[in-house]
């Protein structure tokens, strides 16, 4: 029996503020190369208790097995400007040496009966506490913008209806779906000109930064 969910959750939290860290970490790696990051933001949570819960009881997962059959209580998200960047980010993640990777699902190459379409990754994350070291499970899921509103809307959806959309919204979320999916193609299609638009903004951008820095300089002067 958990008693204090607090002290359970807590190496979940750690592993998620490092992986944070961490995955960061690569796309200003490639900010600093002056390259294309496939990472365009990162965001992580612990899995609240009542969420856990429930949980629980819809898969049946019994709590002295808690840890080795829920495989999202640590959960981040990587976002990624477009669907080629997704599958770099995975090759990115393969050869890391500071994760195992225990599962993979891809549901954009495979996309769900819903129209759901996501990269799901299991990974084995060892933690450093005081009593020694504990290896959890950590659930990393990458997608697009696109993608990612998507998923958010019907995971709204889903709560107001359990589940059991009527027939109407279900193909309406299909449809939805698929043109979230369409516009990731499209902007495929102009990857380049994106990228170097981006490119000259930064640049630009970064310029100005510097005679504002400058100027500022001279006035203190």
């Amino acid at each position: 029996m958990i008693e204090n969910w607090q002290h359970f959750l807590l190496p979940y939290q750690q592993a998620v503020n490092e992986l944070k860290v961490k995955l960061r970490g690569m796309r200003k790696q490639y900010q600093d190369e002056e390259q294309h990051s496939p990472i365009e933001f990162v965001t992580g949570r612990v899995k609240p208790v009542d969420s856990i819960k429930e949980k629980m009881i819809r898969r049946h997962v019994q709590e002295d097995r808690l840890e080795q059959d829920m495989q999202d209580i640590a959960g981040l998200r990587i976002m990624c400007q477009f669907v080629e960047d997704i599958y770099e980010v995975v090759d990115l993640l393969r050869q890391r040496s500071d994760m195992t990777i225990l599962e993979e699902r891809d549901y954009i190459s495979n996309v769900k009966p819903s129209g759901y379409r996501s990269y799901h990754i299991v990974i084995e994350y060892p933690v450093q506490l005081i009593t020694g070291e504990k290896r959890i499970l950590a659930e990393i899921q990458i997608r697009t913008l696109a993608m990612n509103f998507w998923a958010t809307i019907e995971h709204s959806l889903n709560y107001k209806y359990k589940g059991a959309f009527p027939e109407d919204l279900s193909a309406r979320l299909q449809r939805s779906a698929e043109a979230a999916f369409r516009l990731d193609e499209e902007m495929s299609e102009i990857r380049e000109e994106i990228q170097e638009a981006q490119t000259l903004f930064s640049y630009k951008k970064s310029t100005q930064n510097q005679d504002d820095d400058g100027g500022q300089d001279h006035q203190k002067e």
